[in-house]
């Protein structure tokens, strides 16, 4: 038995909401069909949003979503999406699925979706192939308040007075690839240059750098080496795991292999974090870690290929899914932001949608279980008899509004696991709030006929006494 201590005494720091945030791209079926299905859709929707999603992020507390991309990002201009008469636009994936931007969703839309889900705004900044002045222009029509300039006034005309509440900008995106394939070096010289001005622009946004891809550990020390007394907010960074094995048909060996990389997680964020320490650059890049999860080979998805990088979730991907936010948790004293990528018809995502059918994937009921944690103050856990990562439980605990949620894996998708808990500091009551999700067949998954496959179930605890948590399972308990 595996026995979980609770230290109550040691405190790591305040978990962030926004570490449970999301990512919407105009790639494949992520906007168009899926969150977005237009004003004069039958199908359920606010402001051309669709209904169901709305109201779904609503219940997990979505904290911020990113937007316009990704890659998308890179080619964007901000211009296509506003007013009336709007071009249409080579897609940055057209020549991946040959479709192209009518630019039907713009920043006023984007702006209309968040404020509906009671979410922050994070706009990925084009610098990849636009001007500072460009960049300057769109914060101007975004952010400056009624009446004040020509831009903000033009705002009012397309419906919106007052100005838009952004606080999240990135500076550049993937700035190593699509974005430039830039050296560390001149990125760093061209992120000087936009966020001088978009600084002056707009003081009191966030501004976060463009980061590192994987283990990418040069371009950090660059960045921090060269940044100087420049501005900055935060730093990005990319981090994907999968591509191992068949997406639905893995074998057990393909379960660990996933799973086990969100071992690599945490050690890309603590060697990023070293070097960030060791720059002294802790105060300006804290951690956004604005794309992260499974990226499996396409095609599994309810349109089979048709959207591209749909791809099915199941447990496998719920549990990738609950051992990350874990170690977000445990590492939230240098996270400022977390993105999942991303939120529909794509990779990880927590919905799948097709015209009127819309599901939950296992995914999303994670971020459900999970959600309490927002905000809370995390602390320390040890756990013993847990060396052997195929026999291993993740865990992580935080205490809000005097009570404590923890949240713990059970990574053996073969063996149910026996633990205990002990608090350290503060007693733990015999009443509990138990959330259990589960299925024996860890390569279940939900479609749009039989939406709640895997689906959580509350569960009656006695934490004064041994729990077993089932093979595969993730458990949330809150006392």
């Amino acid at each position: 038995m595996k026995k979980i201590y609770i230290l109550y005494p040691k405190k790591i720091a305040t978990i962030a909401p926004e570490i449970y945030g999301h990512f919407t791209e105009h790639i494949g079926g992520v906007i168009y069909g899926g969150i977005w299905v237009g004003k004069g859709s039958h199908i359920p929707n606010i402001k051309g949003f669709r209904k169901y999603i709305v109201e779904k992020l609503r219940e997990i507390k979505a904290p911020v979503i990113r937007w316009p991309g990704g890659c998308f990002a890179e080619t964007y201009d901000w211009r296509d999406g506003i007013g009336n008469n709007r071009p249409i636009r080579p897609n940055w994936w057209k020549n991946e699925d040959g479709k192209y931007e009518t630019n039907e969703v713009g920043t006023h839309e984007f702006m209309d979706f968040c404020e509906a889900v009671g979410a922050k705004a994070y706009f990925a900044a084009n610098l990849t192939s636009t001007t500072p002045m460009d960049i300057r222009n769109w914060m101007d029509y975004c952010l400056s308040p009624q009446g004040t300039t020509t831009l903000a006034m033009e705002r009012e005309k397309n419906g919106h007075p007052q100005p838009f509440n952004i606080p999240y900008w990135g500076v550049g995106n993937e700035n190593w690839g699509g974005g430039g394939n830039m050296t560390p070096e001149y990125y760093t010289n061209e992120y000087r240059k936009y966020s001088t001005v978009m600084k002056n622009t707009a003081p009191n946004v966030s501004l976060f750098m463009c980061g590192e891809n994987g283990a990418d550990y040069h371009w950090t020390n660059t960045l921090a080496q060269n940044l100087g007394s420049v501005h900055a907010d935060g730093y990005s960074m990319h981090c994907y795991y999968g591509h191992l094995g068949n997406v639905i048909n893995f074998t057990q060996k393909e379960w660990y292999d996933v799973l086990s990389q969100t071992v690599i997680m945490d050690e890309i964020i603590n060697k990023n974090w070293n070097i960030i320490c060791a720059n002294n650059q802790e105060d300006k890049l804290k951690l956004v870690i604005d794309e992260w999860g499974c990226w499996h080979p396409a095609g599994s998805g309810p349109s089979k290929g048709a959207k591209l990088y749909e791809q099915q979730s199941t447990m496998r991907d719920a549990m990738t899914a609950a051992l990350t936010l874990n170690v977000f948790n445990n590492n939230c004293e240098k996270i400022k932001m977390a993105n999942i990528a991303q939120l529909v018809n794509n990779i990880h995502s927590l919905f799948l949608a097709e015209g009127e059918n819309c599901i939950t994937t296992p995914t999303y009921h994670v971020f459900n279980m999970y959600k309490e944690h927002q905000g809370g103050e995390a602390i320390e856990l040890i756990i013993t008899d847990n060396h052997s990562f195929e026999n291993s439980i993740s865990a992580s605990a935080s205490v809000k509004d005097g009570k404590t949620l923890i949240t713990i894996c059970n990574v053996s998708c073969s063996e149910d696991v026996k633990i205990s808990l002990e608090g350290v500091g503060a007693d733990i009551p015999q009443g509990a709030e138990g959330i259990l999700l589960y299925n024996e067949d860890i390569r279940a998954y939900n479609t749009f006929e039989s939406p709640d496959n895997i689906a959580p179930s509350s569960v009656s605890i006695d934490i004064t006494k041994p729990i077993t948590i089932p093979k595969a399972g993730i458990l949330a308990i809150r006392f």
